[in-house]
């Protein structure tokens, strides 16, 4: 699972994220950030001078805002898997339920299978999309869709060897079949306040901090268990502070947090809620700039920050 937090070698893409996002930055501001050579009163002598730049930086797919894409299965050949893939890559923002609303309308959900290449994301958001698959009927699984040709033309394939990472392993959690393959990697740790992702051991923190964490630490914990997710999976998530890498699951501790139901699982873990064929309902949507997190929270809590789960923000995630 993931914190309000970032991994140090992942700071510059947060930048580059924010800026893209919240549209804050002007142009010349934007083109010092990259590197690139300002505009100058005076004629260049090398003719190519005023076009030098740095090669900007990439930000991964799975570290931009979620997208989905639709991959309806070709009917005529699609055995022995008939369902359709609903590609999810990305950070799960503020905008992720609606976007999601948006593909999904029309569609039977319960026949779909959500393919998930995810570095976590807002927390609240999370837990409200996680609900509307379970209620939806969804399945879920690790890896990227990808086009390739086959004998009667393209056809599609998952390749298993993606993430998901901080929040989004409680997105898996929510499908009522939940597949991980081998080669996937599914990786946890602490939720963190956000807006200290630069340096989460050197910020202060006030006793309204203290709060939100400690109340999306709960309600994280019972929407595990209304997924059927065990205190295995919670106790591995919250011991892995934003600082240190992500702890990596084993196929072990996978079967031991209930994350994967084509495996034995520990007997005392709780049964999942049963499939119920659905289409997906508009989820609520609270509309927040990116660099605060400010989210409405429900008619008993007073507007506040929440939590995010995102690459920890110190030490180097173990080489991708």
């Amino acid at each position: 699972m993931g914190s309000l937090s970032s991994s140090g070698w992942a700071r510059v893409c947060a930048a580059a994220l924010f800026l893209a996002l919240a549209g804050v930055a002007t142009r010349n501001e934007a083109a010092q950030a990259s590197g690139a050579a300002q505009p100058s009163s005076q004629p260049a002598q090398n003719p190519h001078a005023a076009e030098a730049t740095h090669a900007p930086e990439t930000v991964e797919p799975r570290r931009q805002p979620m997208t989905f894409v639709w991959h309806a299965a070709p009917k005529d050949r699609c055995a022995p898997d008939c369902r359709d893939w609903i590609e999810a890559v990305g950070i799960i923002t503020g905008d992720t339920p609606a976007l999601f609303e948006k593909i999904a309308t029309g569609h039977d959900l319960s026949s779909a299978t959500v393919v998930l290449n995810s570095s976590g994301g807002s927390v609240l958001d999370a837990l409200a999309l996680g609900r509307v698959w379970r209620k939806a009927g969804l399945f879920t699984t690790v890896g990227q869709v990808v086009a390739q040709e086959g004998v009667n033309g393209k056809t599609r394939a998952i390749r298993p060897d993606a993430y998901c990472e901080s929040m989004c392993v409680f997105l898996l959690l929510s499908g009522t079949t939940r597949i991980v393959p081998p080669e996937a990697h599914v990786r946890v740790h602490q939720i963190w306040m956000g807006d200290r992702a630069s340096d989460a051991r050197a910020a202060t923190y006030s006793a309204q901090d203290l709060m939100i964490v400690e109340r999306d630490v709960g309600r994280l914990a019972k929407y595990t268990f209304d997924m059927g997710g065990t205190g295995d999976l919670l106790t591995l998530a919250l011991s892995v502070p934003p600082w240190e890498p992500l702890h990596e699951l084993s196929r072990a501790e996978l079967r031991m947090g209930n994350l994967v139901t084509d495996e034995p699982v520990v007997a005392d873990a709780p049964k999942p809620e049963p499939s119920r064929t659905a289409t997906v309902g508009k989820p609520a949507v609270t509309k927040k700039p990116l660099q605060d997190r400010v989210a409405t929270a429900p008619e008993t809590v007073v507007p506040t920050k929440t939590a995010e789960a995102l690459p920890p923000t110190g030490g180097a995630a173990p080489a991708e």
